[in-house]
């Protein structure tokens, strides 16, 4: 129908008849079926030169509105204007079925009031809400523009308390600065007061010594005052003045104390220290404890080795022009406890990371050298050294893999499991003063350790021939030690 009346209205002639025709087409779909038929009939009563195609939009018209819409108009308008004029063909619809129409039509129309009143309230109640809508609209607005306000004015003030804010960091940088220099003050004057107590220390053992051998001589004295013949035939014996302590023998306890509070020090800090540098280049934590342990026993085996050969050098000097109150033995150990400056520790560094190379229990990338832990291996030597020199001496308890586990000996690490029997590795060895624990160890506890530890021990050794490092530092450990005790030095 839409087609046709579109068509109709392009090949109009009539410019009132073209009028109506666009505002029928306009309102054509928004209008009820009555409507449409009113408008209908206004147009064929003013022409009848489009009769025929309004009479074919008449008929479609009436079919888009159903059975039984339009019914009371065509009885009204169109029946009694087609009776006078013209003649058309019977309509579709019987006389039979116009009342079932009829009836139907006004029940059709009752309920469009009904929808148009539902459909007038929907709309005032929309209205309603959309003017509350602009009431909140404007209070929203009205509440934005208090907020600029403030706004403007909380930039105003922080403008100026910026200035003021800028004047304070500007005190509290220079303040900041003084205090700096007033701590490296504190720090120069902390490290000269570190040096003062080190001298302060060394003095005391001095004044020690020195009374020691005061209330000797001071007994030397009396003796040689006594009228007792006792000194005159102890003489083709020992001499009396062999019962006189040596500096070495004066002096164990402090050093022996110095010494374990160092080896604490050793495994708080240096060890720590080593772990951090080797884990840069290793990623396997495990790998790293068992290097640095490793490290720790053959830096004491090293060291034992140096001191007995040390030890064998002074004695052959010293037997040739020892004359004294003490033994030659004593006064061995007295010089070596003098003189542990002469010891050659960068012999007993090469000769550690030499065995450290060839130790098969150690996998690491080939990229690493054991030269990064020299320094820790340095220390740990001169440590071992002096323990050496001690009265008894100590030394590490025995270890390995698998092995039982002893609460006397050693603690368990936190990554342990605490329920297993055997190590799987050791951290740290325990120091021993002969079947005493000075110092207890640090060891991992977990099932399986002994399968572990074989597992390890039968892997092969790998090559390292590809660092330069460990190149160089094999060709110097075929070379002599440069460290060996000449009789000048003695």
């Amino acid at each position: 129908m839409a087609d046709t009346l579109r068509r109709l209205v392009n090949t109009s002639s009539f410019s009132v008849l073209q009028q109506k025709l666009e505002s029928w087409y306009k309102d054509y779909h928004l209008i009820s079926c009555d409507q449409n038929l009113n408008r209908c009939c206004e147009l064929v009563e003013l022409t009848s030169k489009i009769q025929g195609q309004l009479f074919t939009i008449l008929n479609l018209t009436a079919r888009e509105g159903g059975h039984y819409a339009g019914v009371d108009t065509l009885k009204s308008r169109l029946l009694p204007w087609l009776s006078t004029c013209f003649t058309m063909a019977s309509s579709s619809v019987t006389t039979d079925t116009s009342l079932n129409l009829i009836q139907e039509s006004v029940e059709k129309e009752r309920k469009i009031r009904e929808l148009s009143a539902s459909h007038e309230s929907d709309m005032q109640k929309m209205e309603d809400q959309l003017c509350s809508t602009r009431i909140e609209l404007d209070s929203v607005k009205q509440e934005l523009v208090d907020a600029q306000m403030e706004l403007d004015q909380t930039k105003n003030k922080s403008a100026t308390t910026l200035l003021a804010t800028e004047d304070e960091i500007l005190q509290l940088n220079a303040e900041l600065r003084a205090a700096r220099d007033q701590v490296d003050l504190y720090k120069r004057k902390l490290d000269v007061l570190d040096d003062y107590e080190r001298q302060v220390r060394r003095l005391r053992d001095e004044v020690t010594f020195l009374t020691a051998e005061k209330t000797v001589l001071q007994e030397r004295l009396v003796r040689s005052r006594s009228p007792s013949p006792l000194p005159r035939r102890s003489r083709p014996g020992s001499p009396v003045r062999s019962e006189s302590p040596t500096r070495a023998q004066l002096t164990n306890s402090s050093r022996h104390a110095r010494l374990v509070s160092r080896f604490s020090d050793l495994y708080a800090t240096e060890r720590l220290e080593a772990q951090s540098l080797l884990r840069r280049y290793i990623d396997d934590m495990e790998t790293v404890q068992r290097i640095i342990f490793i490290a720790t026993v053959e830096s004491f085996q090293a060291a034992k080795l140096a001191y007995r050969q040390f030890k064998i050098r002074v004695r052959k000097t010293l037997a040739v022009t020892h004359v004294g109150p003490e033994s030659l033995e004593d006064a061995v150990v007295d010089y070596i406890v003098r003189n542990l400056d002469l010891y050659d520790v960068q012999a007993s560094v090469n000769d550690v990371i030499n065995s450290m190379n060839v130790n098969p229990r150690i996998s690491f990338p080939p990229e690493v050298d054991f030269v990064l832990i020299s320094s820790f291996i340095r220390e740990m030597c001169r440590v071992a050294f002096a323990m050496q020199t001690l009265d008894p001496p100590l030394d590490l308890a025995f270890s390995s893999d698998g092995e039982l586990y002893s609460d006397i000996k050693y603690r368990r690490s936190y990554d342990s499991e605490f329920t297993a029997p055997l190590v799987v590795y050791h951290v740290w060895p325990a120091l021993m003063e002969g079947d005493t624990v000075v110092m207890k160890g640090e060891a991992v506890t977990r099932r399986g350790a002994l399968w572990r530890s074989r597992s390890r021990s039968s892997s092969p050794v790998r090559s390292r021939s590809g660092s330069p490092v460990r190149t160089l530092r094999s060709t110097r450990s075929q070379s002599p030690s440069p460290g060996r005790l000449s009789a000048s030095l003695l």
